[in-house]
């Protein structure tokens, strides 16, 4: 067995455990996964502060996902958090309260960082397939936009527009009214058209919860299952069908869906 490594990715909707086992080649095999919906960045948008609650259900989890890297061999544990964290005034106390709970303090990223390790993740599992990469992270509190070729990046930028942020800035009724909708999208074309086209040539690899739910959602997984939605193939008529079914819906019936989490908060 190879060493192990771990890290905990505090999200602004979940909390995302990975314990990796180095081989001799340098690669890495994942041999402990796990997700935690926990909300931290609930009301952030709006109040620009940490929920209580939120702060004590993500410790928690950081808690149990530190003991289990631990006990699977784990000899360094790496803790980061990024897009709520960023934004909260009171972000010192939680990290307090993470560190206590786990021995490690959490390491903010900043979206230029999130952005660039976004691309990194996207090139090295598909950049030898092709030229150009616009990569899209898709998170509760930011979405990241970098495009690139190889080693080189053209642009790269980390939007506060994000799952989370957006259904508590203009999504009330349940299901979502078409006015909620078109607003909705009003706001993210808007914030969106501070980038650039990318590439004509570019293949395009979303990353990150939004984009692998729709994945498992389109494939209709009872559960989620990474090695099925990675690498996945999604056409555009495919999200907009998933886009326009989900907001039909409402809360109940959408998470009764095959391969959305049941603890989404929808």
């Amino acid at each position: 067995m190879g060493p192990r490594f771990a890290t905990i990715d505090v999200g602004t909707n979940s909390v995302l455990l990975l314990v990796a086992e180095r081989a001799p080649d340098g690669s890495f095999r994942a041999v402990d996964e796990r997700m935690e919906i926990t909300r931290l960045g609930k009301g952030v948008d709006r109040t620009r502060v940490l929920d209580p609650a939120s702060v004590d259900a993500t410790v928690e989890a950081i808690r149990t996902f530190a003991e289990a890297a631990r006990a699977a061999g784990a000899a360094k544990l790496v803790v980061t958090a990024t897009s709520a964290a960023r934004d909260a005034t009171n972000g010192e106390a939680f990290f307090e309260k993470a560190e206590a709970a786990c021995g490690v303090r959490p390491e903010v990223l900043s979206g230029d960082l999130e952005a660039a390790l976004s691309y990194a993740s996207a090139r090295h599992d598909f950049g030898s397939a092709a030229g150009s990469l616009a990569v899209v992270d898709i998170g509760g509190g930011s979405t990241e936009l970098v495009y690139g070729s190889g080693s080189e990046v053209s642009f790269r930028r980390s939007f506060d527009v994000g799952a989370v942020r957006l259904t508590e800035r203009w999504l009330r009724a349940d299901p979502p009214s078409p006015s909620e909708l078109a607003a909705l999208r009003e706001d993210l074309t808007r914030t969106l058209a501070a980038a650039p086209p990318p590439p004509a040539d570019s293949a395009l690899v979303g990353i990150a919860g939004t984009v692998t739910t729709l994945c498992a959602l389109h494939l209709g997984l009872s559960a989620y299952d990474g090695r099925l939605v990675h690498g996945q193939r999604l056409r555009a008529v495919d999200v907009r069908a998933l886009a326009d079914r989900l907001g039909r819906l409402p809360l109940a019936e959408r998470k009764a869906l095959p391969g959305l989490p049941p603890s989404a908060p929808t």
